[in-house]
């Protein structure tokens, strides 16, 4: 049974696929199956990612032969570099419906703007729901391609930010934003 599930584990690594990507931000990891963008992870939590998957950094290509990471790792250099605003890339994301909902309206804020939490809510259905709002925010694994970064608190504060505060500081200043 033991050897059944190591197989099984396996196979399900080989089925996703990786690339590790440079950024002004630091190395970012992403995950890519099926010819969808899976996971966007900042590199301050790389390692800890890597090891849930038994994986190892050197084991992660920089040019992954992968063409949904080829194009995933070209659109966000050219957001760091070339000024980028949209993303067209074919993405997957299992999460709550509520949580699909609040993400979906994230991933429409336009480059340069911000939305507070409570507008959020408000525009996936649950106008009293901002908490809950900031926990998809939070749970978001597609950081940068859905601009959790352009979500702040009604007071003007920025809440926080997955990749941290100076990450979602540094994105929004990009932007034009602060």
């Amino acid at each position: 049974m033991l050897a059944h599930q190591n197989q099984a584990e396996k196979v399900k690594q080989i089925s996703i696929q990786y690339t590790l990507i440079k950024t002004p931000l630091g190395n970012l990891l992403l995950a890519s199956k099926d010819n969808h963008l899976l996971k966007i992870i900042f590199e301050k939590n790389i390692e800890k990612y890597l090891r849930s998957v038994k994986l190892k950094k050197g084991d992660i290509p920089r040019v992954s032969s992968d063409k949904n990471l080829r194009d995933s790792s070209e659109q966000i250099h050219q957001y760091f570099y070339e000024r980028r605003k949209n993303f067209n890339l074919k993405v997957q994301i299992s999460m709550p419906p509520f949580y699909q909902k609040v993400l979906s309206e994230v991933k429409k804020i336009p480059y340069g703007e911000v939305r507070t939490y409570k507008e959020i809510a408000a525009k996936a259905g649950r106008p009293r729901a901002y908490r809950a709002t900031g926990s998809a925010n939070a749970k978001n694994i597609l950081p940068i391609i859905i601009p959790c970064h352009r979500v702040i608190g009604t007071n003007g504060n920025l809440g926080g930010y997955g990749g941290g505060l100076k990450i979602k500081k540094y994105l929004l200043k990009m932007e034009g934003v602060i």
